[in-house]
């Protein structure tokens, strides 16, 4: 199981630094979006990211 976990955690951190490395330009003005945005409206986008996770969770299991 720890196995698992680590190479998730792996993966996460690679697919988190594609786009910085393919186009940080992009990448740039996406945090600096972000940074503008309420705290509501970061929480329902934390919120969608981790409903997608656990759907794509559910399906490869």
């Amino acid at each position: 199981m720890a196995d698992v976990l680590f190479a998730g955690f792996a993966l996460m951190l690679v697919i988190e630094g594609v786009l910085p490395f393919v186009a940080p330009r992009l990448w740039r003005e996406t945090f600096r979006t972000l940074t503008e945005m309420r705290d509501g409206q970061i929480r329902f986008a934390g919120l969608v990211s981790m409903l997608a996770g656990l759907a794509l969770l559910a399906l490869a299991a």
